[in-house]
């Protein structure tokens, strides 16, 4: 077993690093910075547009710059009113400062698009944090924050333009507020500050623009569990709940006010309709899923600190009546629970109840509970999940096709060594030590990860058509796609992009002018028989070949020009 330990050297050094950069907010705020840095951009810049969802956030926010219509939010000629505006005008701010800044291409280059949901991951990790040092000492509440950061479902929402990262660090901002407002009654320490209701009002404010009723929703279940449990609920007046909702109505109503003028309801009847109560009620886009869902994935998503869940499971039951812990558990359980009832499930979901997992088992690492023998079981997925990515990597290079740099080897060799150690520490009883490198374990594993999806060439269709279109002979041509519909075409190639069949891809090149078909190969014969049809001359200048990970398919898709084009 000491073998399995680790380096003695390495864990003193490791220890006294940790000991001096949580000495101080000044040092332990920038160390978490650079640690999630470190697992957040493997991969950032070079992952092309993801479908389906991230490309439609971005195309959505692209068609704002273009339009400067800054109330409506469309998809071409769609309207989009399933979630409220705030990440869409995140995203025009941040191309519109790439584009002062002189950054080519900024429109279509989906990282700038990515740069919110970067700043969201990094300041969920900063407010967990903070949040926990209501809760916990210093060095405890680091350990929070470096939970969050080596989490594989903040890491991949980090890589993704969409709302999810920024709802997370407004979900952590006002739960860090309102817990703190709990704690200071329940101790009889101080009352909330002013700063302590403006953050609460402000982050609430902040949640309902970018994801309408999800958050509140949350503080809802929350205050109403601690009612029961306390059977009061004065402490909410320190929050100072009359200013603070009429500030929350000044920052929501106005583009709230201006869609539902512009779309004459339609935004209320299409997002809370259409897509809030159809997921509570039936599984969208075949992402339903039984309860149970959520539990299962926490083991991977919130890999590796899942690990230690166990260990907290028995000290928190012991402890449920002390007021930290009864908040902790207020802010987890009940939303955790409807999201399990819900029947629409996507791993997402549950992000903003990450910190309070991460602040509950930091302190349950504070009260030195001793590793048990369900933790010790536990803990053999860090190195399985590490062992695991080496896998996935190498069968999606080989299957779907891609390549595997070099650096993809020492990666994986380092993630799976490190989070060996780290079960040879928890086993000898050492958790503390054990999350340190299993967080470092984290960090390797998601380069790993991230070194290999954006060279799995044949999953990215959309950015090969959009070679093909600018190595025509003209100049930015028009598009039509017959068959392959994915919305990453129509962010990189341009708005006007027309999805259509075989039928209409003929007849668009029909019109004239410079134009390009992509047409797939199960609507070839009908773009042929249209073209005869119509005596139109094309000529094939191409061909991808992929898979659609959208649908599971394997794809070829004709590159086609008139032959007065070429």
């Amino acid at each position: 077993m000491a073998g399995l330990a680790g380096p003695p050297g390495l864990l003193a050094h490791l220890d006294a690093l940790i000991e001096y950069l949580t000495g101080s907010h000044r040092r332990a705020a920038p160390a978490l910075v650079v640690f999630a840095l470190l697992c957040f951009l493997p991969g950032f810049g070079a992952l092309p547009p993801m479908d389906r969802d991230e490309s439609r956030f971005a195309q959505a926010s692209k068609q704002m710059l273009e339009t400067g219509d800054f109330i409506d939010i469309r998809l071409q000629e769609q309207v989009r009113h399933k979630k409220p505006v705030g990440i869409y005008w995140l995203q025009a701010a941040s191309v519109t400062a790439a584009e002062r800044l002189g950054i080519a291409n900024a429109r279509t280059r989906i990282s700038v698009y990515r740069i919110p949901s970067l700043i969201g991951a990094l300041g969920a990790v900063l407010l967990t944090y903070w949040a926990a040092l209501g809760f916990v000492g210093r060095r405890y509440a680091f350990f929070a924050g470096l939970m969050m950061a080596g989490s594989f479902l903040l890491g991949v929402e980090a890589r993704l333009a969409k709302t999810d990262a920024m709802l997370c660090l407004a979900a952590v901002a006002t739960f860090g507020a309102l817990g703190r407002a709990y704690l200071g009654a329940a101790l009889s320490t101080a009352r909330a500050s002013w700063a302590t209701a403006a953050i609460f009002w402000t982050a609430l404010a902040g949640s309902i623009l970018l994801k309408g009723p999800v958050v509140p929703l949350l503080v809802a279940l929350t205050i109403l569990a601690l009612m029961v449990a306390d059977r009061s609920v004065r402490w909410l007046l320190d929050l100072r709940p009359l200013p603070g909702i009429a500030w929350l109505l000044v920052l929501v109503l106005p583009w709230f006010i201006a869609v539902t003028l512009r779309t004459q309801g339609e935004f209320f009847e299409q997002s809370l309709g259409g897509d809030l109560f159809g997921k509570l009620l039936q599984g969208q886009e075949g992402h339903g899923a039984p309860p149970g869902y959520y539990f299962a994935l926490f083991w991977f998503t919130f890999w590796p600190a899942a690990v230690l869940a166990p260990l907290a499971v028995p000290f928190v039951w012991r402890a449920r009546a002390e007021p930290s812990v009864r908040f902790l558990l207020a802010w987890l359980l009940p939303g955790w629970l409807m999201f399990e009832l819900v029947v629409t499930k996507l791993p997402h979901y549950v992000l903003p109840l990450y910190p309070a997992a991460a602040i509950l088992i930091a302190l349950a690492l504070e009260r030195n509970v001793a590793v048990d023998r369900p933790t010790r079981l536990a803990g053999g997925l860090w190195p399985l999940v590490a062992i695991g990515i080496l896998f996935v990597g190498i069968a999606l290079a080989i299957v779907v096709g891609g390549r595997l740099v070099l650096s993809f080897w020492p990666l994986a060799f380092a993630s799976i060594m490190l989070a060996a150690l780290a079960l040879g520490l928890l086993i000898a009883g050492g958790a503390e030590r054990a999350l340190t490198l299993a967080l470092l374990a984290a960090v390797a594993t998601q380069a790993t990860a991230f070194t290999v999806l954006p060279r799995v060439d044949a999953a990215f269709v959309a950015p090969a058509l959009a070679a093909a279109a600018r190595n025509m002979p003209c100049r930015n041509p028009l598009a039509a796609s017959a068959g392959f519909h994915e919305p990453s075409l129509v962010f990189l190639v341009g708005t006007p992009t027309v999805l259509t069949n075989g039928v209409g891809a003929a007849d668009f090149l029909r019109l004239g002018g410079c134009r390009v078909a992509f047409v797939e190969r199960g609507e070839a014969i009908r773009f042929d028989a249209r073209a005869r049809e119509t005596g139109l001359l094309y000529a094939r200048i191409g061909e991808v070949r992929g898979f659609n990970y959208s649908n599971g398919r394997r794809i070829a898709i004709l590159v086609l020009a008139r032959k007065d084009a070429e």
